[in-house]
């Protein structure tokens, strides 16, 4: 979830949508039920699909103008769900929400830097301080917008101006080569980063777009730095990190917070972001993990873990088993895989809420072959 310096009416639908949210609402029925008979295990493929997750978080957080509501944290915005509602949008050849999402976040998020904004509330921008997961996420989106919906498209030359922001106040030299830290608060060494907001498929579409080298540097050092906070017997990696000058990375609690490094609520992004590079070394990152969540999911599970696999808070919700399922897709599990996306799917069906519908959404277009943002 983005967390910077401080710290995470509906459209009318057409024909299409509405045989969508028919096939949401007997899928959800069916997953909830199975994981009631199941103890939470709802196994088997799923009636739902990639499109049905992104209909029922557009129904569920955006606004007819493209704002995405928070509904379940006072209904406030922050630029990460706008970015999450683009690249659903953009993965399901939904143009016309892309548009009216995009055109808000652009209106009343967008810095004189070409950043975005982390957090807006009360009509009015309350943080200004930049998530650098949400730039970087909207920016890959657009670019993705501008292949799917017309070469000749403005949405190419915008994705590629901001990831020219991201590059110039979201990054630090690391021997020569450029690493993305948490926002541009955090520009200095030592750097503080998110290992969750590094998205190799992203580096490599503004690379390719770009034609810059220094997206390559983003893509090698990205996983220098997951390479080495995975190496535990858990593979958990942390919510946040602290690297230094010379590249080494340590855990740390979040920022102007104290306690122990967690596997958390931001860290459960970091196997679906590797799955989602479709390459074969970051899928391994992510794999590291699949053996301690399979086994963890299936006793008690926890939303939050120690990095040594202590159990912390209360017991998993979507967000986890998402993880649980990425993990697992980049270990070759495809069976424990699925049953897991659909346990997480039934969990947030149980439990509606903003992060683990876009994070149930965004799995599934990463995740099932059909899937706008599958290998």
């Amino acid at each position: 979830m983005s967390f910077p310096l401080t710290a995470p009416t509906r459209t009318l639908p057409t024909r299409r949508q509405a045989l969508r949210a028919a096939v949401i609402v007997a899928a959800a029925a069916a997953l909830a039920a199975a994981a009631l008979l199941l103890g939470g295990s709802a196994g088997g493929r799923s009636e739902a699909t990639a499109a049905s997750a992104a209909d029922s978080f557009f129904s569920r957080y955006v606004e007819p103008d493209g704002r995405v509501v928070r509904t379940d944290q006072g209904g406030d915005t922050v630029s990460e769900g706008q970015a999450y509602a683009m690249l659903l949008a953009a993965a399901d050849d939904d143009a016309a929400r892309f548009a009216s999402v995009w055109e808000w976040t652009r209106q009343n998020l967008r810095l004189p830097t070409g950043l975005l904004a982390w957090h807006w509330e009360g009509g009015r921008v309350v943080e200004s301080h930049s998530a650098a997961d949400a730039d970087l996420d909207a920016a890959w989106a657009l670019l993705i917008a501008a292949r799917r919906f017309g070469a000749g498209h403005r949405y190419g030359a915008e994705g590629l101006a901001l990831g020219h922001a991201i590059l110039e106040h979201e990054t630090v030299s690391l021997d020569g080569r450029s690493l993305l830290v948490a926002g541009n608060w955090a520009n200095t060494f030592p750097a503080i980063v998110d290992p969750s907001y590094f998205s190799p498929a992203a580096f490599a579409a503004l690379g390719r777009a770009s034609g810059g080298a220094r997206w390559g540097q983003l893509e090698s050092t990205s996983y220098q730095v997951l390479d080495q906070l995975s190496r535990r017997p858990t593979g958990l990696v942390p919510d946040w990190a602290r690297v230094e000058p010379d590249g080494e990375a340590v855990p740390i609690a979040p920022p102007a917070q104290s306690g122990e490094p967690i596997f958390g609520y931001d860290a459960v992004r970091v196997p679906l972001w590797q799955w989602a590079s479709c390459n074969r070394a970051d899928q391994g990152l992510a794999a590291r993990e699949a053996p301690f969540l399979d086994e963890a999911m299936a006793r008690s599970p926890a939303s939050r873990y120690t990095l040594g696999g202590g159990a912390r808070g209360a017991p998993a919700g979507a967000p986890m088993l998402v993880a649980a399922a990425s993990a697992s897709a980049a270990a070759g599990r495809t069976k424990a895989s699925t049953e897991l996306l659909n346990r997480a799917a039934a969990a947030d069906e149980a439990e509606p809420t903003y992060y683990g519908g876009a994070l149930v959404a965004l799995a599934r277009a990463a995740l099932e072959p059909e899937g706008g943002l599958a290998c």
